[in-house]
């Protein structure tokens, strides 16, 4: 039988000293950083599983779930100058 495969939204920022970050809204807690993109896609891909995992023992992690989690629609990125 084949594996379902999930999707997830990321959201990734780079901070004033060029490290990247990721989280993932609809996981709580779900993020990591690193200094390049792919090392960042490898990590996030990993915390994504741990956070997964984590779910399916965890009774306090999964109702982190359900209260906090929230799959965002992206809208767009602007930027606004005052």
């Amino acid at each position: 039988m084949a594996k379902i495969k999930k999707q997830f939204k990321i959201i990734i920022e780079q901070d004033e000293d060029g490290y990247f970050m990721a989280s993932v809204p609809a996981l709580p807690g779900c993020y990591t950083q690193a200094k390049t993109l792919s090392e960042l896609t490898k990590r996030i891909r990993e915390a994504i599983y741990l956070c997964l995992e984590v779910a399916t023992s965890d009774v306090q992690y999964r109702k982190r779930l359900k209260l906090f989690a929230s799959e965002p629609l992206f809208i767009g990125l602007e930027t606004i100058e005052i």
